[in-house]
């Protein structure tokens, strides 16, 4: 029978469609490395900077140069940025029409000098300088008054929206809080001030460990579950168990451990689930400096195993064929 099911934080309604629900077997799909271009052409590889806009910032060998080999991660502005840095904001107002110019950043971060690689695959180290280039890159454009929500995510895989098989993450900055930001922070908002003060990610953690069935994995310092009203097969969220608002907080022990899971996650999908395309990215309060005590940052995965049709566009309403009970049980079973 299929089951509606309301959302945590935004209050949207998701369908779990147990009789239109897949093995997951049936979802097994490699995005093995088959680049659009060859390495040897390929702007992220090493040898090929001078394919990019210059570098922003870079973790390289001591005495090794700018925009040259010797790097291990590199971030460089995106060649065809949706958002540039120049200028100032200039917010409009005619009647129904509002409108501002395109002010914000867009940055891409290369994971790795390796072009077959994924965060599945790579060194335990390796994945932590990934995170830790995010944080470096969050603080660094947090000064940025301009910029109001910095979004960190990464496109796995062609279906995914990757258009270079070389791995690598983007860095969006907006002048504005986006659309889902907000539904996420009106949540937390409502919860908080209608229990006393009370997180509402604090208490799914709690809930969900108490419950068990829907716990991907769980460290000292994050849990990983696959939510209740989960839009996707096999969406997996990652939460710090200390409550903590925004991403630019997060010290060198909590980026060693999310690295960790992280990389234990992927890894599992990796095995399980056959490499599959994937988006995810880090929900994080804004950086307009206002008060967000009442949320918690986190990081979403999202597998692209299913595709969103007329159903789903017309209502809002997400229709997921493994229910989150089914997914938990099978990636917490880990990599093969």
């Amino acid at each position: 029978m299929p089951e509606l099911r309301k959302d945590y934080i935004t209050n949207g309604w998701v369908v779990i469609s147990s009789e239109r629900a897949a093995r997951p077997i049936d979802f097994r799909k490699s995005v093995a490395c088959a680049p659009s271009t060859a390495p040897a052409d390929c702007p992220f590889c090493t040898g090929n900077e001078t394919k990019t806009p210059p570098e922003i910032m870079a973790y390289r060998a001591a005495g090794t140069e700018r925009n040259s080999p010797g790097w291990w991660v590199r971030v460089v502005p995106n060649k065809f940025p949706a958002l540039k840095i120049e200028g100032e904001v200039d917010h409009q107002v005619n009647h129904l029409f509002s409108h501002m110019n395109g002010i914000g950043a867009h940055e891409v971060v290369i994971e790795t000098p390796e072009h077959c690689d994924s965060i599945a695959t790579l060194p335990d180290g390796q994945v932590q300088e990934i995170v830790n280039a995010y944080k470096d890159r969050y603080n660094d454009l947090t000064r940025d008054r301009r910029l109001k929500y910095i979004l960190i995510f990464k496109n796995h895989g062609k279906e995914a929206g990757a258009s270079l098989a070389h791995p690598h993450s983007q860095i969006i900055a907006t002048p504005m809080i986006p659309r889902r930001i907000m539904d996420e922070l009106e949540g937390a908002r409502n919860y908080w001030y209608s229990t006393g003060g009370s997180c509402i990610y604090d208490d799914i953690i709690k809930r969900e460990l108490e419950d068990k069935q829907r716990v991907v994995l769980e460290t000292d310092g994050f849990v990983a579950i696959c939510p209740y009203a989960a839009r996707f097969p096999f969406e997996t969220w990652i939460l710090p168990k200390t409550h903590d608002p925004i991403f630019e907080d997060v010290g060198d022990d909590e980026r060693a451990k999310l690295s960790y899971v992280l990389k234990w996650v992927l890894k599992a999908m990796h095995s399980r689930l056959g490499d599959p395309p994937y988006n995810y990215y880090i929900h994080t309060a804004p950086s307009d400096r206002n008060d967000y005590r009442f949320y918690h940052w986190h990081l979403e995965i999202m597998p692209r195993l299913s595709q969103a049709a007329g159903f789903e566009r017309g209502t809002g309403f997400y229709i997921n064929s493994v229910t989150p009970e089914d997914a938990a049980r099978l990636l917490r079973m880990g990599p093969e």
